[in-house]
């Protein structure tokens, strides 16, 4: 398929758990991709393979979505046939820490802020002009559970996520006329690099978490956001709330034999 005929998904934090788990199921089904991320060398692999699995029109954009300066360089920069993105898929994301807030790290704030909110804005803030002009379009953004409940110890990154679940709404209020999508896609525990990154290469510690029962992983996610892009125009999934079997709450999981 020619890449003026299918359609152009973006996607931030492409290169490990959910963001790649979208890439490959984006990819699956005939869209071509705009991959972001800040490790090069896990985005070529990812593009190589998309290419020789299915054929995949990919573009890989390396950047950090902390940083205005290159974010707006980069998407303004897209050469013409990659500039009409119908899908944005705001997943760059990361929590640092498990601490009290009186114990916490303020350069781990500053950088949950940063990406988990400022990275979402700054991408959206370029991206979103050429939705309006082309009145089309969807965002989809990756929350947390975090977004809904406030829990013991998460304080900065749950109110990140929170300002996730607030934006979204304020998106769709404010592009309802101009007939763009807007959704918000929220995982309970999933088992990616996530708890890897919160505590910071601890690896023991974060395959602990999952210790007991059966976590969502990054493509159970990725199928979510698929079906949200996917349905008919005239369609639109406001807000989902995906959990694992075992977790009725952010604080509640029953786990085996722990």
């Amino acid at each position: 398929m020619l890449l003026s005929q299918s359609k152009i998904v973006f996607i931030t934090g492409a290169s490990s758990g959910i963001g790649e788990a979208c890439a490959i199921r984006f990819a699956r089904e005939g869209y071509s991709l705009i991959l972001n991320a800040r490790r090069k060398d896990r985005l070529d692999k990812l593009a190589a393979k998309l290419k020789n699995d299915f054929g995949t029109h990919v573009l890989n954009l390396v950047f950090d979505v902390r940083k205005k300066e290159s974010v707006f360089s980069a998407i303004l920069a897209l050469k013409d046939e990659w500039k009409n993105i119908d899908i944005l898929v705001n997943n760059a994301g990361l929590a640092l820490g498990l601490s009290d807030l009186h114990g916490g790290d303020t350069e781990d704030w500053e950088q949950m802020i940063d990406t988990n909110v400022k990275g979402l804005l700054y991408v959206s803030k370029a991206v979103v002009p050429g939705m309006i002009q082309r009145k089309k379009g969807h965002i989809i953004n990756v929350g947390s559970i975090a977004a809904k409940e406030t829990y013991l110890k998460g304080n900065v990154y749950c109110a990140t996520k929170h300002a996730v679940d607030s934006l979204t709404k304020a998106m769709r209020m404010e592009l309802l006329t101009h007939n763009i999508r807007v959704s918000l896609v929220n995982p309970g525990a999933t088992n990616t690099e996530f708890s890897q990154v919160r505590f910071k290469g601890d690896k023991e510690r974060a395959d602990s978490i999952y210790d007991g029962f059966t976590p969502l992983i990054g493509d159970d996610i990725a199928r979510c956001i698929l079906f949200c892009a996917e349905l008919p125009d005239h369609v639109n999934i406001n807000d989902m709330l995906i959990m694992p079997t075992a977790q009725a709450t952010a604080g509640l999981i029953f786990k085996e034999n722990v």
